[in-house]
């Protein structure tokens, strides 16, 4: 470990810095001899330290802005890790101020709640720059660990500990499957370094490659496709979604997912770039299965949390066009449709999508108390704003514009007509209608259909307003200037494929 690998870890290091200090204050001022929760004084100041954390640690992505490094032998400095960190920081930022108000009135352990989402970021950090499959187990597990608990934050409450028990049982199973495939891999090449994988990979004969790889790729798969819900992996996200704390199924939908993508792309190019073949034809039939079965089961929900949940799901399967269409190659992956790139537009305009539209519902459950699709009848009248954000929301998790989702859809279905694949393009666009049925039933709920008698206006708090009207300006912004976005997934997607 030398100074260079300690700058390069500084996103890390202030991100475990960041939470060890929450976890300081919050126990601070307590009296041992009073052991009651509830005597906890009331610090309402947690939840900004847990910000300055995050900026600091955005700014210590700078230092490896334009570099390429290997970092302690198992990690990459490299454009590819500094957008999923940078996408983390963002992600995690946006969640913690929209569970301000939401955290203040149900639980008394806010500063760990707080800690645990900066912990999870780093953890998110560790995996997006993993080149090693025993880092990458690490890195995953950890970030799984912390998951569990806070989809299970609300102790007291049946459904956030079902939620923690299913997301537990899930996810052990598949991290053994994905460990045996990782396993399959280091017995036949006697390495975990992706690069020497991808080198001694290449020295085997092509029927010995599709004996070894694919059973490997299989199994490896049903860890990734945990992280990133994926069918027939995704069946812990509907009821985790739903009873887990609303603002852990923002951080689960999103920055979460993003990781499963980062270190499927990042195994597929670097460790098994031989058999793209293979794992291109195996993803083009997940991608499938995963956006046709999430489109279809989000129809029939009436909780607008699992709704979004399945809805999740099928954006997961748009995403994964990308992966199952990439390009590589200097030239190949600067292109505009190059797959990979496409993946990365998605990801931010997703979560900067998802995030908002979570945001909205924690607005309205803290008022209400109530997650059903009916009971967002009227709210053009009892809160005319919240119901133009989530109509901007629902526009762009449809692929409307002008919308940062069109901007993410195009690049997707675009690398898919580009590399041939027409039948999965087809059957995206089909989706995609599909899933406008039910975004734009909302709609009509919200501005068509009278609300009760005893509904109240809705008063939001003002971080909950910040998180609100920060994304949708971003959901916009990206869709109307995607530019700047273009050129950074593109730039971060060819130096990956050339190192």
């Amino acid at each position: 470990m030398t100074l260079n690998d300690l700058i390069f870890l500084l996103p890390e290091l202030i991100l475990l810095l960041a939470a060890t200090l929450l976890f300081i204050l919050d126990i601070a001022g307590r009296r041992p001899e009073d052991p009651v929760t509830s005597a906890r004084p009331p610090k309402p100041w947690l939840p900004y330290v847990a910000l300055i954390g995050l900026a600091a640690a955005a700014l210590g992505l700078l230092p490896g802005l334009g570099q390429t490094a290997q970092v302690a032998t198992m990690l990459a400095a490299d454009p590819f890790a500094i957008f999923f960190k940078a996408l983390a920081i963002i992600g995690v930022a946006l969640v913690i101020l929209a569970a301000i108000p939401y955290m203040r009135t149900r639980t008394p352990y806010r500063g760990e709640f707080y800690a645990l989402l900066l912990i999870a970021a780093a953890a998110i950090c560790l995996a997006v720059s993993a080149t090693n499959f025993v880092m990458l187990y690490l890195a995953m597990e950890f970030l799984s660990i912390t998951s569990y608990i806070l989809a299970g934050f609300f102790r007291e409450d049946r459904k956030s500990g079902e939620a923690a028990i299913k997301y537990f049982l899930y996810g052990a199973t598949a991290s053994a499957v994905m460990l045996y495939g990782m396993s399959l891999l280091y017995g036949a090449t006697g390495t975990t370094d992706f690069g020497g994988v991808a080198q001694a990979l290449g020295k085997l004969g092509s029927s010995d490659l599709v004996w070894l790889g694919g059973p490997a790729i299989i199994l490896m798969l049903v860890g990734f496709g945990f992280k990133a819900s994926l069918v027939p992996f995704h069946q812990w996200a509907p009821d985790t979604y739903e009873g887990a704390p609303t603002p852990v199924t923002a951080f689960l939908s999103t920055a979460s997912k993003a990781t499963g993508f980062a270190i499927l792309i990042r195994v597929s190019l670097v460790a098994l770039g031989g058999l793209q073949p293979l794992w291109a034809a195996l993803l083009a039939a997940v991608a499938i299965l995963t956006m046709t079965l999430g489109n279809l089961t989000a129809i029939r929900q009436t909780n607008i949390k699992r709704m979004l949940a399945f809805s999740s799901i099928a954006q997961a399967g748009y995403i994964l066009i990308g992966v199952a269409a990439a390009t590589t190659g200097g030239s190949a992956a600067a292109s505009p449709f190059g797959g990979i790139n496409g993946v990365l537009i998605y990801l931010l305009a997703y979560l900067v999508t998802n995030v908002g539209a979570f945001a909205t519902v924690i607005a309205i459950e803290n008022r209400s108390g109530k997650v059903a699709i009916s009971d967002y009848a009227g709210l053009a009248r009892r809160a005319p704003w919240l119901a133009v954000t989530l109509f901007i929301f629902l526009l762009s998790l449809a692929g409307i514009p002008p919308t940062a989702g069109f901007v993410g859809k195009l690049f997707v279905f675009g690398a898919a007509v580009r590399a041939a694949l027409i039948p999965l393009a087809v059957v995206a666009a089909l989706n995609a209608v599909v899933s406008a049925f039910y975004y734009l039933n909302v709609v009509r709920i919200m501005f068509f259909v009278p609300a009760e008698a005893d509904a109240e206006p809705i008063v939001v708090e003002r971080p909950l307003q910040v998180a609100v009207l920060l994304t949708a300006a971003l959901t916009l912004l990206i869709g109307l200037f995607p530019g700047p976005l273009i050129q950074w997934a593109t730039q971060s997607v060819r130096l990956l494929a050339l190192r």
